[in-house]
């Protein structure tokens, strides 16, 4: 039962032990801004003090103090309170705000702002300056405690940063399972991104293409991708190259052939919508990206769990030999896998140029090490026939969170590639120790 506990769920214990970890590491006292803060703020002022009370709410320039503003003044409204003015801008703004109420005689009962702009020097001794203004009290959102990992805003960023990489895993949990690996996967990052973003400039209609051009120039880019992939493939299966010289040959020819088609520059002419898949979110602000990810585990685990295909990529991954004595088209199988790795990284591609708005011959650099990574500490067999596609979400999310984690503690992001290395190191060691007699009786000990 332990052994079985373990071997099926250890790395889904590892991702929630570092989320505690660094939910305690970044506790700090939060200071609502925004909506969220303008509803507490409410709360204190409905609480304090009564609807005829006069109000002057303050706020920054950026969005999220407009939005603050904009919020605080139509819930006041609301309940009753005379909102005298609402302000947006800097101290300067603000004192020439409180001088023009008081020139006309307004009482000011209520100073509304948020904590950087409570903080301003020209509240500071108010009634000295304004003699009218000494009963006016400053109002600001009471701060809270909680971790900087759990907010949502953060928990989404996590998320959409691993999009790329976890869509290109699926594919690569296949190849790694029939025993392969696929090291031209970043490479594909860049030429789908750079050949989108030029399907679009050149014969989309650039700036002012439609929907249906741009969707028909991305799936032009993962058609191109998943030919390189059966390229790859076919190379593998018939010709009986390993997968590692094949595939690092390929990484070279796609990042050569995205340099050559964007001629060593970006390409921007795409419009605004084109983010909707990248930046766009749904209903619910889940990133429409992420949305997409979560279809695709889906659908791949249902393909590897309950399909005849994923048994077949198991059976070869296991036995070659074995499987193609019981029936399994093995050439087949292996020439697939290695289409769709290719064509997942094609669809990386256009979701990191919808992301970036742009296509450019660099992206994707080191992706395929970060993919690979993610699948073999999701608890993938790098010796094939062994490994689960949602194993691969969880080793996904472990390194989006180990990175995502270490920004927000301030480490450089040279330790970061530290840390990353030794979890790989640790992740294979861990797979070798589980084939080992040695942790397979040990486990089974402690089971009984």
């Amino acid at each position: 039962m332990v052994a079985r506990f373990f071997s099926d769920y250890g790395m889904l214990v590892v991702l929630l032990l570092l989320c505690a970890y660094y939910s305690c590491a970044t506790l700090n006292e939060q200071h609502p801004t925004g909506e969220s803060g303008a509803k507490i703020l409410v709360v204190q002022i409905t609480k304090e003090f009564g609807s005829s009370s006069s109000v002057l709410v303050v706020a920054g320039s950026n969005q999220e103090d407009v939005l603050f503003v904009k919020t605080v003044v139509s819930d006041l409204r609301a309940l009753g309170f005379r909102v005298l003015e609402a302000v947006n801008g800097q101290p300067v703004d603000a004192r020439r705000a409180i001088k023009k109420q008081v020139d006309d005689g307004s009482t000011i009962d209520i100073i509304a702002c948020n904590q950087v702009t409570g903080a301003w020097g020209v509240f500071d001794n108010l009634g000295t300056k304004f003699p009218t203004l000494t009963k006016t009290k400053l109002v600001i959102p009471n701060s809270y405690w909680w971790p900087d990992f759990l907010k949502s805003d953060n928990i989404l960023n996590v998320a959409n940063q691993i999009v790329v990489i976890a869509i290109i895993a699926v594919g690569m949990t296949m190849v790694i399972i029939t025993g392969g690996i696929d090291l031209s996967v970043g490479s594909l990052i860049a030429l789908s991104a750079v050949f989108t973003a030029l399907l679009i400039r050149d014969y989309g209609g650039a700036t002012e293409a439609s929907a249906p051009a741009m969707v028909l120039s991305c799936i032009g880019a993962i058609i191109m991708c998943a030919l390189m992939g059966a390229f790859s493939g076919t190379m593998v299966t018939v010709f009986k190259i390993p997968p590692f010289i094949v595939t690092l040959a390929m990484m070279l020819v796609a990042s050569g052939l995205a340099f050559l088609l964007a001629q060593g520059q970006s390409v921007y002419h795409v419009p605004d919508t084109f983010i909707w898949l990248g930046r766009g979110t749904t209903l619910w602000r889940i990133p429409n990206a992420v949305v997409l990810m979560l279809f695709l585990y889906g659908i791949a685990h249902i393909v590897m769990t309950r399909m005849t295909l994923g048994r077949y990529i198991y059976a070869v991954g296991g036995n070659v030999e074995a499987a193609r004595l019981s029936g399994v088209p093995v050439r087949r199988i292996l020439l697939m896998v290695y289409v769709v790795c290719g064509a997942l990284a094609g669809l990386g591609g256009v979701v990191m140029a919808s992301q970036l708005k742009s296509g450019t011959p660099t992206y994707g650099l080191m992706y395929e090490l970060y993919v690979i990574a993610a699948v073999v500490v999701g608890g993938t067999s790098l010796s094939g026939g062994e490994g689960k596609v949602l194993g691969t979400l969880i080793g996904a999310f472990i390194i989006g969170v180990i990175q995502n984690g270490m920004n927000l503690r301030g480490v450089e992001s040279y330790t970061q590639k530290v840390v990353l290395g030794l979890v790989i190191l640790g992740a294979v060691m861990l797979d070798m120790l589980k084939k080992s007699a040695w942790f397979t009786r040990k486990l089974t000990e402690a089971s009984m």
